[in-house]
């Protein structure tokens, strides 16, 4: 590795922030190459997990060599990119004379991809020359050197890619498979990522089938000192039904973002779908966490309740109440005050929304997925201390695998975690 000194990273940094401004998104792999190179790497790769988890694309690159669209990209599972995605911590490896890192690349808390760093291995000749422990502390600097610029690196590739990522097809286009249709890719174009969070709490979504979602939607925001869950299902699996249940989204935000609460919400999603979508009718749980105090609110409209999973376990009937009629009815059915309902959280607890396409889907000989095989994956991913994101990863694969990768309903999985500071 060329010896870059502190003042030389910084300069190297800046200029790749400066960059970042003005290249597209088919010249940022381009950039973050360079960037290795100028930080005395042996060069850098940029992969982003695909629309369903299960692959890590690369970040097309127009330069002569550089990545394009067929190539296949790597298997999150059994591999050691998958690995750093999965878990996201790094991992390195060795061989002829080079090592290898692999870098999560992370927004906030959401996994986007991975950064594969190619560094130049120590020479075996010096190596067996470094008697003295002088020479070995040297050694571990150095190694410590760079993966802290690695990973600086890393953070900065994230930043560039979730920049450009709103307005360019073309990493959408790299992360997908197959075209989606009129009605998925409506849905997605309303849901927030499926990863957020703070110190005190983490929310993660998770929805299939990706390519085709009919009516399932969900919605998570973090505001001052609270954090909002909503979970929807509209009836049908056509282009009205993702229509009501991007109208349910848009009115939730709407009411919410003017200092409206839960009763608001429904009410204004029920006025909206009778005004421009009637006879579509729509399933939905809008909650509130209090993030400092783990008092939690929500209003149940035709739902599956919610579940508490708390110290590995989930609680039996903890947030099980009266679930009042769906939204969407119309003038016909007199709708009085939304009830809500709350309930007190421990440090720890965990959150499970989901709609009736989990627990409903059947295998090729007509078995169930049920709640019990829900909630038996979710409590051991929790037992092997797994983070929401790859909790839900898992138990969609899982879901997918049930089903034989042909979903017939939606479903759509909501896990929030209140893990206070202390």
């Amino acid at each position: 590795m060329a010896a870059v000194d502190e003042a030389g990273v910084g300069r190297v940094v800046g200029e790749f922030l400066e960059m970042s401004h003005s290249v597209g998104p088919r010249d940022i792999a381009g950039l973050v190459d360079d960037t290795a190179r100028a930080l005395g790497m042996a060069g850098a790769s940029v992969y982003l997990a695909d629309v369903q988890q299960v692959r890590l694309m690369p970040l097309p690159d127009d330069r002569p060599h550089g990545a394009g669209a067929d190539e296949p990209g790597i298997a999150v599972e059994g591999t050691l990119a998958g690995w750093a995605y999965r878990t996201m911590k790094p991992r390195t490896a060795s061989a002829d004379g080079r090592a290898e890192l692999w870098l999560p690349l992370v927004d906030g808390v959401e996994r986007i991809g991975v950064l594969r760093v190619a560094t130049a291995s120590a020479d075996p000749a010096a190596q067996d020359a470094a008697q003295d422990a002088a020479q070995d502390a040297a050694q571990d600097t150095a190694q410590d050197a760079v993966q802290e610029r690695c990973r600086t690196l890393a953070s900065l590739t994230a930043l560039v890619v979730i920049s450009k990522a709103a307005f360019s097809d073309v990493m959408a286009e790299a992360v997908r498979s197959r075209p989606m249709t009129l009605q998925a890719e409506l849905a997605w174009a309303f849901m927030p990522p499926r990863t957020l969070g703070t110190r005190n709490v983490t929310s993660s979504a998770a929805l299939e089938p990706a390519y085709e979602i009919g009516g399932d939607a969900f919605d998570h925001s973090l505001l001052r000192d609270r954090l909002h869950l909503t979970v929807v299902d509209a009836m049908g699996h056509d282009l009205a039904a993702g229509g009501a249940s991007a109208v349910a989204v848009a009115g939730c935000r709407s009411t919410r973002r003017a200092g409206g609460g839960l009763a608001d919400i429904a009410a204004a999603v029920d006025g909206a779908l009778a005004r421009w979508i009637p006879d579509r009718l729509l399933t939905a749980v809008f909650a509130d966490l209090d993030t400092r105090t783990g008092r939690l609110t929500w209003v149940n409209f035709g739902h599956p309740p919610p579940l508490l999973i708390r110290r590995q376990h989930v609680v039996p009937g903890a947030l099980e109440r009266p679930a009042q009629l769906p939204l969407g009815l119309g003038k016909g059915y007199p709708r009085g005050e939304a009830a809500v309902h709350h309930a007190q959280l421990e440090p720890g607890d965990r959150i499970l929304i989901h709609t009736d396409g989990v627990t409903e889907a059947r295998s090729v000989a007509g078995d169930l997925f049920g709640e019990e095989r829900l909630v038996d994956l979710v409590v051991r991913s929790a037992a092997a201390g797994e983070p929401a994101p790859e909790a839900l990863r898992r138990l969609i694969l899982a879901l997918l695998e049930h089903q034989d990768h042909r979903l017939i309903d939606d479903a759509t999985i909501v896990l929030a975690e209140w893990h206070p500071r202390g």
